[in-house]
């Protein structure tokens, strides 16, 4: 399960944004899972949750994931749609069946990090 090494680099991530800015704890981290990085949204989560608790800045940190759905193109045409059409349906454009190919980008990206410094202030992150 890669989702659990991915979670880990997350949280030594963090930790290390923590130790940088002198914080006491992460309060929050927001996180996107594009739709194409082959990660099980559900997995990735709990092995966060399961590893964040090995380290006291993080053992409280909320993770939220903003997962966007894949888009459809086209081939032939170049149409791109946010619903996968059955094979057999024509696109609306070219009437071309059967030749749709998923987009959307395939990274999983740190967006955001609220930490909370030492004496209880936040600090922009």
């Amino acid at each position: 399960m890669h989702e659990l090494s991915l979670a880990q680099n997350l949280i030594e991530q963090l930790v290390r944004l923590a130790a940088e800015q002198h914080a006491g704890r992460v309060v929050k981290a927001r996180v996107r899972i594009g739709p194409l990085a082959g990660v099980v949204v559900d997995s990735f989560g709990f092995g966060f949750d399961a590893v964040k608790s090995m380290f006291a800045v993080t053992c409280e940190t909320v993770l939220e994931l903003d997962c966007p759905s894949a888009g459809y193109r086209c081939l032939v045409c170049g149409r791109e749609d946010d619903q996968r059409k059955p094979a057999d349906a024509p696109c609306p454009d070219c009437g071309e069946k059967g030749k749709q190919f998923p987009v959307g980008d395939d990274e999983l990206i740190l967006l955001q990090v609220e930490l909370e410094g030492e004496d209880g202030d936040k600090i922009a992150g």
